[in-house]
């Protein structure tokens, strides 16, 4: 691994520091994501599952993304150390020392599944258990630093929280809650390789393969279109197998549109290049927020029809 830049100074760890060794946004978007597959799961199925059980199921996904923040950060420390961006985190900085991040993701990820099976079932939890291991182990060890490719096949860590929310309800995984996956496989790419167009540079002083340090901005700039292009008509999907609604439609097609005309935009753009405009660099990130609200936005359509009486299907889906 990448030597650290120095020898961090140890202060006193707080209660915000081991919850930022979580990874609280990308828990947040977890969190989300899975219960707008529970909620669906019980409206699509008929399957009430209890409130409390419920609750305890969404915790332990909240805990498993915790987990595998933690082994993240306690793996990468070596190059968070190096990165301006990430320098500040709980390792790094000095506040928590690496073996307790390793030993407390260890330890959550056990407790998590094993709340997830004694709140809902075996599949479930299993599928709890797959997605940590696939985060902490599959990306953050093997993919992350080996291929430029890292985040897209990477990016189904992520892409599990619907699928594990619909199997805790159902006990099954049917063709919906894989439409749900694939609406969040598709837009990890986009969603990240923006960001990595405003961090390439950081990237590249610690030696990590991301798609603009080994291809160029321009090439990354291509890909987020391509993927675009692959995303809007997955998140429609929905819509024809009966699962969204006119209202997620709408949302859907709105939202895409939307999208596809920023990433547009951005293949148009310098953002990313060695002398880039600013106004270009500006555009990066702001298709980067736009892509967190986006997702937001639609597994927030589809909770809001199953769980407030708003879905009203397409006749003949």
């Amino acid at each position: 691994m990448t030597e650290l830049a120095a020898t961090p100074q140890k202060r006193y760890a707080t209660a915000v520091d081991y919850l930022n060794l979580m990874k609280p946004r990308i828990m947040m978007l977890v969190v989300f994501t899975g219960l707008a597959g529970l909620v669906a799961a019980s409206s699509m199925s008929g399957i009430q599952m209890h409130p409390v059980m419920a609750a305890i199921a969404t915790l332990a996904v909240a805990l498993g993304s915790g987990a595998a923040g933690a082994i993240n950060m306690w793996y990468d420390s070596d190059i968070d150390a190096v990165m301006t961006r990430t320098s500040t985190r709980p390792i790094p900085s000095g506040a928590v020392p690496r073996d307790e991040a390793l030993a407390l993701g260890l330890i959550m990820s056990g407790v998590s599944v094993m709340l997830m099976w004694l709140a809902s079932n075996w599949l479930a939890a299993g599928l709890l258990a797959f997605s940590i291991f696939y985060y902490g182990v599959i990306y953050t060890m093997w993919l992350k630093r080996a291929t430029p490719q890292n985040i897209v096949i990477g990016g189904g860590a992520g892409a599990f929280p619907p699928v594990i929310g619909w199997a805790a309800v159902t006990g099954n995984m049917p063709v919906d809650a894989w439409i749900l996956f694939a609406i969040i496989f598709f837009w990890t790419p986009p969603h990240f390789w923006a960001l990595s167009l405003l961090a390439h540079k950081e990237y590249a002083k610690v030696s990590v393969p991301m798609l603009p340090v080994t291809h160029g901005a321009k090439a990354t700039r291509t890909q987020i279109l391509l993927y675009t292009l692959l995303l809007v008509p997955v998140s429609l999907l929905p819509v024809a197998t009966g699962l969204g609604g006119w209202l997620y439609g709408a949302v859907a097609l709105g939202l895409g549109a939307v999208f596809l005309a920023y990433a547009i935009r951005l293949v148009r753009s310098t953002a990313g290049d060695a002398e880039p405009q600013g106004a270009d660099m500006k555009l990066a990130k702001t298709t980067f927020v736009f892509s967190i609200f986006y997702l937001f936005a639609l597994f927030g359509a589809v909770m809001a029809e199953h769980a407030a009486g708003l879905h009203f299907p397409l006749t003949g889906a």
